[in-house]
């Protein structure tokens, strides 16, 4: 395996992800670039998911395409089926609520992104949205500060990231009524605080996060 190769490159701009970074890849000679991104870190419930996604050279940019932060419930979902259709190859990972209490976040996020890059063969280079990152994917890396407002490959696939998750999550509230986790997915919403109180804690919340552990303190004095 080769050593990651790691470089972070500051957000200069706020306009539309490009494939800058991918076409200065591929006329390196790299013929098989992925763009990674993850979601779920601050959310008190739920996994960590992580998506690489392989888009082809000389494709047509996707009208639309941004970080999923930027977009609605509903332009998430369209532009998922688009990017599903463009793709080369998409890899889906999670790391779980006991890999997070485990390890950490961001080593779970890293655990995650390492099982969404794995899920895609032949890889030859990542751009992965965040800081310089010390851990080995088997591929060299290349790190982008704010990379889903950068680079196309990456916004694509923190829309993959966030549809995945929202769904996961939605199934579970099923299972787990009065979180409002259809809603909230996870994050620390006041109804989502109403319900730990109210409710307890379940299997899928995060019992090293502040607000969950302040519930689990508040049992052990009232038992």
């Amino acid at each position: 395996m080769s050593a990651p190769i790691s470089a972070s490159i500051s957000a200069l701009s706020s306009t539309l992800p490009t494939l800058d970074f991918e076409n200065d890849l591929w006329r390196s000679g790299h013929s098989h670039v992925a763009g990674v991104d993850e979601v779920g870190l601050g959310c008190l419930a739920g996994p960590i998911v992580a998506a690489a996604v392989l888009m082809p050279r000389n494709l047509v940019p996707i009208a639309g395409i941004r970080d999923s932060k930027k977009l609605s419930e509903l332009q998430r979902n369209r532009l998922y089926g688009q990017i599903q259709q463009q793709a080369i190859a998409i890899g889906v990972g999670m790391a779980s609520v006991a890999e997070i209490e485990e390890i950490n976040v961001l080593q779970a996020s890293y655990r995650a992104m390492q099982r969404a890059i794995g899920r895609i063969q032949p890889l030859d280079h990542a751009l992965i949205d965040g800081r310089k990152i010390k851990v080995d994917f088997g591929i060299p890396i290349t790190t982008i500060i704010k990379g889903d407002t950068l680079s196309y490959s990456i916004a694509c696939a923190s829309i993959v990231a966030k549809v995945r998750r929202d769904r996961f999550m939605t199934r579970l509230a099923a299972r787990y009524p009065g979180y409002g986790w259809e809603r909230n997915r996870g994050y620390g919403t006041a109804q989502h605080l109403s319900g730990l109180q109210s409710l307890g804690i379940t299997p899928w919340h995060r019992k090293t996060y502040s607000p969950v552990r302040t519930v689990i303190e508040q049992l052990s004095l009232f038992p």
